[in-house]
């Protein structure tokens, strides 16, 4: 099957690299065009650097390359204004708004400050919920709103013992599913659908750095990716340690395309079996 977003427009955030780039390439690879949008600056309580302005370039050079159209835009999905812009110029020249991906998301996991707490929440709870905001004017009958959740969301006390930024990434992302939830009941009369991906451990720089190293080894004297391999594994019952951004792709190209016109309010679990133990899933006993 091809052409499965052919017409469309999606809107999507944190496109630069990682799940954000990887999202835009597989729905313009089905015929989507893009409006692409990034920080481009580091966030202090984040333990990583942020995408760069090279990094969207490269994303814009990857889209192009399939023959589809892109906008792409420096913006802080924390500032409202900034995405209102984007959206407005992204539109414009693409004459519309199909799809709207809400992928943008920090981890400030291993700070104990109030500014890391406040920092995750406003990247991956408030930035969703202004990335809506500006595209839901230009949204008409059929268009498909999906935001990124977490497994984090789904697990009690997942990341809470890493410090206020791994209880504001759960804090955030336990929002981001609720927001989704009633967000597709606000919307079924117009057929704009909503609906939440929960990845489990995706393969990006989110992911694989010095200090997520530490944090799942810390009995390993200076750890490194592979170390991080069994303990990953251990927490999936499909002996997964993590999905690759493409994984989560195919997911969202799913969910941007017409196959699922009547498929909105669910809470998208990608985790392995990851959350087997915590939940029965509505099946009766």
């Amino acid at each position: 099957m091809s052409g499965r977003t052919e017409g469309k427009v999606a809107f999507i955030t944190g496109a630069a690299r990682g799940q954000g780039r990887s999202h835009a390439v597989r729905l313009a690879e089905e015929g989507a065009d893009i409006i692409a949008v990034d920080l481009l600056e580091d966030i202090e309580t984040a333990p990583y650097s942020m995408a760069t302005s090279e990094d969207l370039d490269e994303t814009v050079r990857q889209v192009k390359a399939l023959g589809r159209r892109i906008v792409a835009r420096q913006a802080d999905v924390r500032e409202l204004s900034q995405l209102k812009k984007a959206l407005d110029e992204g539109v414009t020249e693409l004459g519309k708004l199909d799809v709207v991906v809400a992928q943008a998301g920090i981890l400030t996991m291993g700070s104990n400050t109030p500014e890391a707490f406040i920092d995750v929440v406003q990247v991956n709870l408030f930035g969703v919920v202004n990335a809506v905001t500006a595209a839901v004017p230009y949204l008409d009958r059929g268009a498909s709103i999906i935001l990124t959740g977490s497994t984090a969301a789904l697990i009690r006390g997942s990341v809470d013992i890493t410090g206020a930024g791994g209880l504001g990434y759960a804090h955030a992302k336990r929002h981001v599913a609720r927001f989704g939830h009633d967000l597709a009941r606000v919307y079924a009369d117009r057929q704009i659908r909503v609906n939440v991906i929960h990845p489990t451990n995706v393969d990006t720089t989110m992911m694989d750095n010095e200090f997520m190293y530490n944090a799942f080894r810390p009995d390993v004297e200076n750890p490194n990716r592979e170390d991080m391999i069994p303990a990953l594994t251990a927490k999936s019952p499909m002996g997964v340690p993590w999905l690759s951004p493409r994984d989560v792709s195919e997911a969202v190209l799913y969910l941007a395309s017409d196959e699922s016109k009547w498929v909105t309010g669910q809470q998208l679990k990608l985790d392995g079996g990851q959350l087997l133990a915590d939940t029965n899933a509505g099946v009766p006993a």
